[in-house]
């Protein structure tokens, strides 16, 4: 009867653990699973019984592959983990015939890290795939993004959780120049990742061997991407590297990129500042559990976090991480899966942070912006425009309350392409955000108008009243077309 009710303790006996650990007679051998691979949706953590291991001392990096669809990120990805020993020579034999039988051989590697049906049929990522790897120095998360600009907010929240962010582009003639151009995802991700905080940029000019490994045209893709990641905030000579490699055969990938990888000079977040750890993603699984990057301080297991912006309380029962690894602790930079003591699932959701001291949820906030495309049928940015707006995992609908100075004028109420915006956004619901000068990761914003990124900025303070003299966001147009309406009137009325 105790093993009835307890089915968990059947693993106390040797017997049971024998039965299930043996492998039935007949079973094929290639249907064991050789590879770690996640996709975003993360998997059930495993038992708290198992032993809590101590924090790894090793430095740990979340790298986010982006740029434009078909520039060979997954294929690159694959080839990483294959290098260094997290696939073997069994699974990519396994992965080469597949591949073959759908007439796609070059595909095989791109299948480590697209692990669904519908990602293998049409040869696209659609999920952000996970996995992680190691070296002597350091320890890595891979982040494999889509490139099709279906799936940018996708792409998105996995570039929110990078430290480093790797931008492949095609060596390929005309392949280089649709990714690059404007409309390409070479230029929105790479905008979008200096937005979201990735800190490094290592330019993959990939496909060298389809060129002949052409000094030419590696220099040509060069000499045109730097003007651009300058304009986007990178600064090219520290926090840029350009590499020229084959993910397909391999070449310069362990010698240059992983080489290039250890050797940048990244610095950890504090963990002695206060804990904030937004959520990516939550499930129930014997509790709720959550899942996400913790950017500052220290989570361990037994602390009692708040939940912002509900202010609810819960106690962290236990805190895993990498491959669902148990540990007592993790430190910023690690992505960890934690099991708490809510109530239901409904009490937490994507974009809500786990703080220790908790900052003021708040509706409205003063942020800058920079405008740097706006849609063809809607050209001018003033109050009243709708977007929506992406800050760290977080994403919601977004009002524009005021303009409080385009470029240097503080009577423009209008802005465009281009200007440099300090505006007064308000949202619908409460978010947890905070300045850019106080803490970096939650102060970044990125908006977004019918699938297309038309601004980035950063917080610069959060309303201390909503209810003071801003302009209703949702009113605010009305208003303006009244005021224009009573000039109207009173004009007519004075020439009558």
């Amino acid at each position: 009867m105790e093993m009835l009710q307890d089915p968990d303790n059947l693993m106390r006996y040797p017997e049971v653990r024998s039965v299930i650990n043996t492998s039935p007679e007949g079973a094929d051998d290639d249907e064991k699973p050789d590879v770690v691979v996640a996709t975003s949706s993360a998997p059930p953590p495993p038992s708290q019984q198992q032993h809590e291991e101590e924090e790894d001392p090793r430095e740990h990096l979340n790298l986010v592959f982006i740029g434009h669809v078909d520039a060979g990120k997954s294929t690159l990805a694959g080839n990483v983990l294959y290098l260094t020993g997290r696939v073997d020579k069994r699974t990519i034999e396994k992965f080469e015939r597949e591949a073959k039988e759908r007439n796609r051989d070059s595909w095989f590697l791109a299948f480590i890290m697209d692990t669904n049906e519908e990602e293998r049929a049409k040869g696209k990522t659609v999920e952000v795939g996970r996995a992680t790897f190691s070296t002597a120095t350091r320890r890595y998360t891979i982040l494999d993004a889509p490139g099709h600009k279906d799936y940018v907010p996708r792409m998105i929240a996995g570039a929110a959780q990078a430290d480093v962010g790797i931008l492949v582009v095609s060596a390929r003639r005309g392949e280089f120049e649709t990714g690059f151009e404007r409309g390409g995802q070479t230029r929105e991700h790479a905008m979008l990742a200096k937005t979201l905080g990735v800190r490094y940029l290592i330019v993959a000019v990939n496909k060298m061997d389809t060129v002949g490994w052409s000094t030419e045209r590696f220099d040509e893709c060069v000499t045109k991407l730097k003007p651009f990641l300058k304009k986007c905030g990178y600064t090219i000579k520290k926090e840029v590297r350009f590499l020229a490699l084959s993910a397909l055969n391999g070449k310069n990938v362990e010698t240059g990129l992983l080489a290039c990888l250890d050797s940048l000079p990244i610095s950890a977040a504090s963990p002695e500042s206060p804990l904030r750890l937004p959520v990516l993603a939550r499930y129930y699984d014997r509790g709720v559990v959550a899942t996400g990057k913790v950017e500052t301080g220290r989570v361990s297991k037994g602390d009692t976090v708040v939940v912002m912006p509900t202010n609810l309380r819960a106690k962290i029962d236990a805190v895993f991480v990498d491959d669902a690894r148990p540990v007592r602790s993790a430190k910023p930079g690690d992505n960890v899966t934690l099991r708490l003591s809510l109530t239901t699932i409904q009490d937490l959701r994507k974009g809500y942070v786990l703080c220790a001291q908790p900052p003021k949820p708040v509706t409205s906030f003063t942020a800058q912006i920079a405008l740097v495309d706006l849609l063809e049928h809607r050209p001018v940015f003033t109050a009243g425009y709708n977007c929506i707006l992406h800050a760290h995992t977080l994403d919601t609908e977004c009002t524009v309350a005021r303009l409080l100075r385009v470029n240097k004028s503080e009577r423009r109420c209008f802005a465009k392409r281009g200007d440099l915006v300090i505006a007064r956004l308000a949202v619908p619901q409460s978010i947890c955000i905070e300045p850019f000068d106080d803490v970096h990761q939650l102060g970044r914003l990125t908006l977004r108008d019918e699938g297309k990124s038309i601004a980035i900025g950063k917080v610069l303070s959060l309303d201390e009243n909503d209810d003071d003299d801003d302009v209703d966001p949702i009113s605010s147009s009305d208003r303006i077309r009244k005021r224009e309406k009573t000039l109207t009137t009173t004009t007519s009325s004075s020439a009558t």
